[in-house]
């Protein structure tokens, strides 16, 4: 069974964690969260007290905690938690309503204590709608961890730029070949603004070509096939050279042919009709026949075959005998 007189005698007089000592005041207070004062003392110590009530406070709300001996047996559930309403008067009225019988001490205490979680409670309010500037803690670890890790982002960004001076000497000492380089950007530019003229150049050029080809295409549709001859017999006749490589079988067979035809016009007496020359279209294909390759006539194989009497050996003995 708990004995309160025995509880503050160890912890009021020997060793308490929660106790802190003002030599300059010869005060002692108290740091446990459901003291109702802060201070020390038998009166206010919510350990050596079985019947102890208390207000605190948890994001805005307020409480009304109360301990009593039927629950000292359970640590888990020794602190009955009664919200407060928001309204002042009120939570007063609850907290008499809920202390009906408990010392007037505790109930005045719980009373000043309310009050001045409201008055903290408002100005927390009025702060938050107003502009001022906003406290926040220094976390002495956290800003520590930061600078360290901004000295080794340091320390690896030097190296990078070493990297990078070096590999910029190399590439101007032409280390890596010779190949155009990005390291002065004027000199970039004028490379880049040459190669974009020559294609400009380019597409001039074909587009002239382009022009050129339609104006021809032009010209031989206005052309009514009326052509201007010379007079040369050679330029009629120069074909007449491809013919040379041809076989002597098919010259034979055209020179008959031509006598035959010559005799029967010599019998009928009609004159020899003449083939008209063939006119040329233009240079283009005068150009493209002088081009082609000659053409040669078919090649003809002749096989002659000699047969042979076979004659009996007997027949030749006969007349021996």
């Amino acid at each position: 069974m708990q004995s309160d007189d025995v509880i503050w005698e160890i912890v009021g007089k020997s060793h308490c964690s929660f106790r802190v000592k003002v030599p300059e005041k010869n005060q002692q207070f108290c740091r446990n969260a459901y003291n109702l004062t802060g201070i020390c003392n038998k009166r206010d110590c919510p350990l050596a007290n079985s019947r102890y009530a208390t207000v605190r406070e948890r994001e805005g709300v307020i409480y009304l905690y109360t301990k009593t001996i039927e629950r000292a047996h359970l640590p888990s559930k020794m602190w009955e938690r009664v919200p407060l309403p928001n309204n002042y008067m009120k939570a007063l009225e609850m907290i008499d309503s809920e202390l009906l019988y408990w010392p007037d001490y505790m109930i005045h205490r719980c009373k000043q204590r309310i009050t001045k979680i409201t008055q903290y409670l408002i100005k927390m309010r009025r702060m938050k709608l107003s502009n001022a500037p906003k406290v926040v803690p220094i976390k002495k670890k956290l800003d520590r961890r930061e600078a360290r890790r901004e000295a080794k982002a340091l320390r690896a960004a030097h190296i990078e730029k070493a990297i990078e001076k070096e590999l910029i000497e190399r590439l101007k000492t032409k280390a890596y070949g010779d190949q155009p380089l990005n390291v002065n950007e004027d000199i970039w530019k004028q490379i880049l603004d040459a190669e974009k003229g020559k294609e400009k150049l380019d597409a001039e050029l074909e587009d002239e070509d382009e022009l050129d080809e339609e104006h021809e295409l032009e010209e031989e549709e206005e052309w009514d096939g009326r052509e201007f001859v010379s007079d040369d017999s050679e330029s009629e006749f120069g074909g007449l050279s491809d013919l040379e490589d041809m076989e002597p079988a098919q010259d034979d067979e055209e020179d008959k042919s031509n006598d035959d035809g010559s005799e029967e016009e010599g019998d009928t007496g009609s004159p020899r009709r003449k083939r008209p020359p063939k006119t040329s279209l233009g240079k283009r294909k005068a150009i493209d026949d002088a081009k082609r390759p000659r053409k040669r006539g078919a090649r003809v194989e002749v096989e002659y075959e000699e047969e042979q009497e076979l004659v009996d050996p007997q027949k030749e003995s006969i007349p021996s005998w």
